[in-house]
């Protein structure tokens, strides 16, 4: 790598860094609730604050951690697809995955609605692993060969199915099961516990280190799988395993917060933006982060104010900003196919 794009790529992982952090600050401290930094550092330190302590540990610092922890597993996620892939919208919301591990989700809660309590936080993230793989799985074997437009054909149509699940569950739930998944399947950071969060920091923590090797491992295919397997790379099993690890962290962050539309679609791009082009699972893990903190923020706040109180999941903010990007992108790739043409 030339000392210029080391430097360009510095310089967007410290800014995306920074842009986060104070996302988070504020995602933490302001609001219809405010808290003053001062504050917060004593409810930190152990110190009992009536009022704000119980804002700050139960709802916005696990929604702040929260949302930071799924947006980067969902960026990092949709890096490893659109690398392995060699597709602009290979990612695990366009391909189904995402709806593979809501679809079970959803399964679980209706399995568990008659305990007491429901199921565990640890049931859940293992029901959205299984269906996240089985969605996977059903993908690879319908497009029969790594990349090509076949994935996509075949993850619209798994998502299809996904979806069909979905829809049919439901009807099966009681009027506040019903309620509850309706609310968490369009991604929403209500409610969240730091039993989910202690869940999601594990799986990233396990999966990010490995998603970064596997990144870089598949960087000769980027010259073409021909080039690739004369360098001595092994596209098809490295390829393979990263669409494991990549399912595994949109697993992860749909069992913890729902479905967020388009994060991981859009964070590659936005990454690449800032990079000059260059693939960078680091900058997508913390443009992800990014979007999905302030995604809640305006979610959780400003919407307040427009809708007489109502506050929009998080997922709706990150769907409409994520539907016209991708109908540009679209429309850009057609562009350039016919401009090669």
């Amino acid at each position: 790598m030339r000392r210029a794009d080391r430097l360009r790529l510095g310089s967007a992982v410290a800014g995306l860094s920074v842009t986060l952090l104070v996302l988070a600050a504020l995602r933490v401290l302001w609001g219809a609730y405010q808290v003053t930094p001062a504050d917060f550092v004593r409810i930190l330190s152990g110190q009992t604050i009536a009022g704000a302590s119980f804002i700050v540990l139960e709802e916005k610092l696990p929604r702040a951690v929260a949302a930071m922890l799924a947006g980067a597993a969902l960026g990092a996620s949709g890096a490893l697809y659109r690398r392995t892939l060699r597709n602009p919208l290979a990612s695990p919301d366009i391909l189904g995955v995402t709806t593979g591990a809501a679809a079970a989700v959803v399964a679980w809660l209706a399995a568990t609605a008659a305990q007491m309590g429901g199921g565990s936080d640890l049931a859940r993230s293992a029901a959205a692993l299984v269906g996240a793989l089985a969605a996977g799985a059903a993908v690879f074997l319908a497009a029969r060969s790594i990349g090509g437009e076949r994935f996509i054909v075949a993850g619209i149509a798994v998502g299809a199915a996904g979806q069909a699940i979905v829809a049919g569950t439901m009807l099966s739930l009681s009027q506040h099961d019903l309620q509850a998944a309706t609310v968490w399947l369009a991604g929403s950071l209500n409610g969240v516990t730091w039993g989910r969060i202690a869940l999601l920091a594990a799986a990233t923590a396990l999966l990010l280190p490995a998603a970064g090797l596997l990144h870089r491992a598949l960087a000769p295919v980027d010259l073409g799988l021909p080039t690739a397997t004369a360098l001595g790379a092994r596209p098809r099993r490295t390829g393979a395993a990263a669409l494991i690890v990549g399912a595994g962290l949109a697993a992860a962050a749909t069992a913890a917060v729902g479905p967020l539309a388009f994060v991981a679609l859009l964070a590659g791009p936005a990454a690449q933006f800032l990079t000059g082009g260059r693939p960078s699972l680091t900058c997508s893990a913390l443009a992800g982060a990014a979007m999905v903190v302030l995604a809640d923020l305006l979610a959780a706040e400003t919407t307040a104010l427009l809708f007489d109180g109502a506050r929009l999941p998080t997922g709706v903010l990150t769907g409409a900003a994520g539907a016209p990007l991708m109908l540009w992108m679209l429309l850009r790739q057609g562009r350039e196919r016919g401009g090669r043409a």
